[in-house]
């Protein structure tokens, strides 16, 4: 298989899992057991996509996150509050990944670990899902600081791979009592700082030595990933509106399974 190819066929996992409560670091775990670049590369690759979705989250936000241009002194306030938050929220992975992230990821990086998360997380998904019926916090502008650190802190879990940054935020965001689509929105914001913040430390380890040709595959993948995820994002945020995660609770039950008896039995 070409590498042009793998770019393509990782941008889009990559672009559809990033921001569904589903694992995107999950995914591509499992899809680098067939097919991958080097381990170095793969590394750096992995990352580079990751920047692509979150480009995408800036481009699909952009009039709620820029306080910028013809708009009023309310809603810049509004922004910078947002920004407050959302700041507030990012700091318990900082802390905690900055202490922890090489240990996690020599230990739990695999696909049994990912299985398990998976079909854990979708349990938890439908369970809180089933309870929220709407929520109380309803925009925003409601969900205050102490309750975007408790996010915050929640998010920590999704450094175990397979249980998902998204699914963590939005279930612990439910469970503090924000309707679905409040929790998918912070979801949203959160990824912005916390993996900016993630993806250069890892470039920073794995370093920038490369060839023109690892620049165009990059490129690529990055490319895909946007335009994936941008896509996905509008998708997804209409589909909440109307409907609940219990799919993607389900989804997670059924992959996590699969993986767990493909790798029990065949490898």
């Amino acid at each position: 298989m070409s590498e042009v190819l793998i770019s393509v066929i990782l941008g889009i996992v990559e672009g559809l899992t990033e921001f569904l409560p589903v694992s995107s670091t999950g995914h591509l775990i499992i899809v680098n057991q067939f097919i991958s670049f080097s381990e170095e590369f793969t590394k750096m690759f992995d990352v580079v996509i990751q920047l692509g979705a979150i480009l995408s989250v800036i481009v699909y936000f952009w009039d709620k996150l820029s306080p910028f241009g013809r708009k009023s002194v309310l809603a810049k306030r509004r922004i910078i509050n947002l920004w407050q938050k959302t700041i507030i929220g990012v700091i318990p992975a900082l802390v905690i990944g900055a202490l922890a992230a090489d240990y996690i990821e020599e230990l739990l990086f695999n696909p049994t670990t990912v299985a398990i998360a998976l079909i854990v997380g979708g349990i938890v998904l439908i369970l809180v899902d089933k309870d929220n019926k709407r929520g109380s916090i309803n925009s925003i502008d409601m969900l205050d600081c102490k309750t975007a650190f408790i996010i915050g802190i929640i998010q920590c879990l999704a450094m175990i791979p397979g249980t998902s940054r998204s699914a963590s935020t939005i279930i612990g965001a439910m469970f503090l009592g924000a309707s679905r689509v409040v929790a998918a929105e912070f979801s949203f914001f959160l990824a912005i700082p916390t993996m900016v913040a993630a993806s250069g430390y890892s470039l920073l380890k794995v370093g920038f030595n490369l060839t023109p040709n690892e620049l165009k595959i990059l490129g690529i993948g990055f490319g895909v990933s946007f335009i994936v995820a941008l896509i996905v994002i509008s998708v997804f945020m209409n589909y909440i509106k109307r409907k609940s995660f219990k799919v993607f609770g389900y989804y997670r039950i059924v992959l996590g399974s699969l993986v767990l008896g493909y790798f029990a039995y065949f490898k």
